[in-house]
C-alpha cells in the first residue's frame, strides 16, 4: 500500500474520532449547534477518505486525481471544522473565511472524485 494512502487512513482515522468527540460536545453543551455542524462533516469525510483510498487501491479512480480528491477531503474539513469549533469555544474564527473556503474545498473534492471515477482506466 502507497504511504499516501496509509496517511490518508491515519488522518480519516483521526477525523472520525474528532467528530465523535465533537458530536459528544454538542450533544452536552449549550448553545454548541457549530459543533455538531463541525462533527457531521468530519465523519462524512472521514468515510470518504476510507472510501476513496478504497477505490483508488482497487483502481476505479484515477490515482492522481483521487488523492488529490482524498487530500481536499482532508484539508476542507479541518478547515470547516477547526473555524467552527475554534468559533465555539475561543469565540473567534480560524481567519476569514476559513469555514466558507473549507466547504469550496470539499465541493471541489468531490467533483474531483467524478472527475477520477470519468478518467480511470479500469
Amino acid at each position: 500500500m502507497m504511504l499516501a494512502h496509509r496517511l490518508l487512513l491515519g488522518l480519516a482515522g483521526l477525523m472520525g474520532a474528532a467528530g465523535v468527540a465533537l458530536a459528544a460536545a454538542s450533544a452536552h453543551g449549550t448553545d454548541a449547534s457549530r459543533l455538531a455542524s463541525a462533527s457531521a462533516m468530519l465523519l462524512f469525510h472521514a468515510t470518504a477518505i476510507l472510501a476513496t483510498v478504497a477505490l483508488l487501491a482497487r483502481g476505479l479512480l484515477h490515482g492522481g486525481i483521487g488523492l488529490v480528491a482524498a487530500f481536499g477531503f482532508v484539508i476542507g474539513a479541518a478547515l470547516f471544522a477547526g473555524d467552527l469549533t475554534l468559533r465555539q469555544y475561543a469565540g473567534h474564527s480560524l481567519f476569514p473565511y476559513a469555514a466558507p473556503t473549507g466547504g469550496t474545498v470539499m465541493i471541489a473534492s468531490w467533483l474531483a472524485v467524478t472527475l477520477a471515477a470519468g478518467v480511470a482506466r479500469g
